[in-house]
């Protein structure tokens, strides 16, 4: 079994989308349909991969605008934390937020995940959830650990970390995520994250300026 993961990045926010390919049963799982849906779907064909899973880190709609529609191409189920729904079901709203025009309507969940750790299973690919909120109400990790990745959404960046300034965003709770659920995953991790390039847990517990002297008390 050889999985592969690739990325592609959309949209006006550039967002990261990835794929997750088991490269025995061309079975793919995808990763914030990020826009485009037809081209997030072409992308898995010409890899000649099948999308039969698609996650969310969370409801923001830069993460989430193709999520209808790549449902209604590849038939593959929708998997996203239960707090997001609020903000799945204002998908179209949240357009006029950002001072554009309305978005079209998300992909209604296929199953709600918790905030408890959750194994999601597909052919030969494992990820393991990881509850990391502070930036979006319900965001999620996702963890391969066998191959020491992590996606972290819009959690933890490459020198930086996700924005709190949103509804539903809280700074010390973002940080508590950071310390208490990726930083323990060990230096040597792969941090593959929503926006910009990749990193690694030990690159941006040394360097990342927002991760030096921090408290997290309540």
């Amino acid at each position: 079994m050889t999985l592969e993961i690739k990325s592609i990045t959309l949209g006006i926010a550039q967002t990261n989308c990835y794929f997750i390919g088991d490269t025995e049963t061309k079975s793919a799982v995808l990763i914030d349909p990020v826009a485009e849906a037809p081209l997030l779907y072409k992308t898995a064909q010409d890899s000649g991969w099948t999308i039969k899973l698609i996650l969310a880190t969370h409801a923001h709609f830069d993460h989430v605008l193709a999520s209808k529609e790549l449902k209604e191409l590849t038939g593959a189920p929708f998997y996203i934390h239960a707090d997001c729904v609020p903000w799945l079901e204002r998908l179209p709203q949240q357009g006029r937020m950002f001072g554009m025009e309305q978005f079209p309507e998300a992909a209604t969940p296929d199953r709600l995940l918790t905030s408890d750790p959750e194994m999601i299973e597909l052919d030969g690919i494992t990820l393991e959830t990881l509850y990391t909120p502070g930036h979006a109400p319900g965001h999620l990790s996702f963890y391969m650990r066998e191959h020491k990745i992590v996606f972290s959404g819009d959690a933890l960046f490459a020198g930086s970390v996700g924005r709190t300034d949103l509804p539903g965003g809280n700074a010390q709770v973002l940080l508590r995520s950071i310390v208490e659920k990726l930083l323990p995953l060990g230096d040597d991790v792969r941090v593959l994250s929503g926006h910009g390039g990749i990193t690694t847990i030990g690159r941006e517990r040394q360097l990342n300026p927002f991760l030096q002297d921090i408290n997290i008390d309540d």
